[in-house]
C-alpha cells in the first residue's frame, strides 16, 4: 500500500484544519498492534488506564511501531516538514455500548508548546463509525484563536483534566470524520474537536499521536521530554528520550514514568503557565 495522503488533503490541512481518511496500516498491522494492546490489558485484567495509556510507545512495542511507521510519519512531514519529535501519545478507547465522550476542545490548550504547529495523528485500530463515536471536528477553526475551556472532570469524560468549550458548539455541530481500521486522521492543535459515547457491539480504540516540528519549544517549567522520530533536532527544546528496546523492561518504566511525570506536572500546573 502505498502513502495515501493527497495534495488536496494538505490543502484542505491548511485550509481546514484537518484531513481524513488516510491510509496506513494495512490488516496484519492492525491486528499486530491491537493484539499488543489487548495482551497488555489482559495481563493486568483490565482496559489500558493512565499512565500506560500515555507515552505508550515508550513501554510497548506496538506502540513503538506505530510512532515511526513510515507512511504515519509520511503524511505528518507533508504538513509540518521533515524533522519530527513525538510529544505525546493517547490511547482512546471507548468500549461498547459506554457513553465515553471527549467535550469540545483545543489540543493547543494543554499542551503548552509554541509556536501553534503541533499535529495530532489519530490512527484507527478498530472501525470508527459515527455511531462508534468518532471524531467530530469545526473546520477552519484553527484560525479563530484560542477559546476560553472550563474544567468540567467526571466519569464519562476522556479528558483527565476534563478541559472543555462549552455555549459554542452542540452536538450536530462541525463535520463527522469516521474512519476504518487502518485510517488515520490529522488535525492541527489549535482545530476544535469533540466525540461522543460508543453505541456500537466492538470497542472503538484510536491511539492519538502528538508530533510536532524539531522547531517548536516548550513554554513553562517544568521541561517536558520527546521522542525524535525522523530527520534531525537542531535546537534541543525537550530532553531527549530514547527509544524502546525491551518492553515494559525496568529501563522502560522508569523512562515511561520520568516522561509522564514531567507531562503530567505541566498539565497539573497549566492554568499557572503563561503560553
Amino acid at each position: 500500500m502505498a502513502a495515501q495522503i493527497t495534495d488536496a488533503q494538505v490543502v484542505g490541512y491548511e485550509s481546514e484544519g484537518w484531513c481524513a481518511p488516510i491510509e496506513v496500516l494495512n490488516p496484519d498491522e492492525v491486528a499486530h498492534c491491537r493484539a499488543g494492546l489487548e495482551r497488555y490489558e489482559d495481563s493486568v485484567g483490565h482496559p489500558i488506564e493512565f499512565p500506560e495509556k500515555s507515552k505508550s510507545y515508550l513501554l510497548f512495542e506496538w506502540a513503538d511501531y506505530l510512532v515511526h511507521h513510515p507512511k504515519v510519519l509520511d503524511a505528518v512531514e507533508a504538513v509540518i516538514g521533515p524533522d519530527i519529535l513525538v510529544y505525546h501519545s493517547t490511547t482512546w478507547i471507548k468500549e461498547a455500548h459506554t457513553p465515553a465522550f471527549v467535550h469540545w476542545h483545543q489540543d493547543g490548550t494543554y499542551f503548552f508548546l509554541e509556536p501553534h504547529l503541533h499535529v495530532t495523528a489519530w490512527v484507527a485500530l478498530s472501525e470508527s463509525p459515527p455511531e462508534a463515536g468518532c471524531v467530530r471536528v469545526i473546520p477552519g477553526s484553527h484560525k479563530l484563536g484560542q477559546f476560553d475551556h472550563q474544567d468540567d472532570p467526571g466519569q464519562w469524560n476522556m479528558i483527565k483534566r476534563g478541559q472543555g468549550i462549552f455555549d459554542q458548539f452542540d452536538d450536530k455541530s462541525g463535520t463527522l470524520v469516521p474512519l476504518r481500521a487502518g485510517e488515520m486522521s490529522l488535525h492541527h492543535t489549535d482545530v476544535v474537536h469533540s466525540s461522543a459515547g460508543n453505541d456500537t457491539d466492538d470497542r472503538r480504540i484510536g491511539i492519538g499521536i502528538s508530533y510536532i516540528p524539531t522547531n517548536v519549544r516548550p513554554t513553562g517549567e517544568p521541561i517536558p521530554s520527546a521522542l525524535l522520530v525522523r530527520g534531525e533536532d537542531r535546537y534541543g527544546h525537550f530532553i531527549h528520550e530514547e527509544r524502546l528496546k525491551i518492553e515494559q523492561s525496568p529501563e522502560a518504566i522508569a523512562a515511561h514514568d520520568e516522561a509522564n511525570t514531567r507531562f503530567r506536572a505541566r498539565q497539573d500546573l497549566g492554568s499557572d503557565i503563561n503560553s
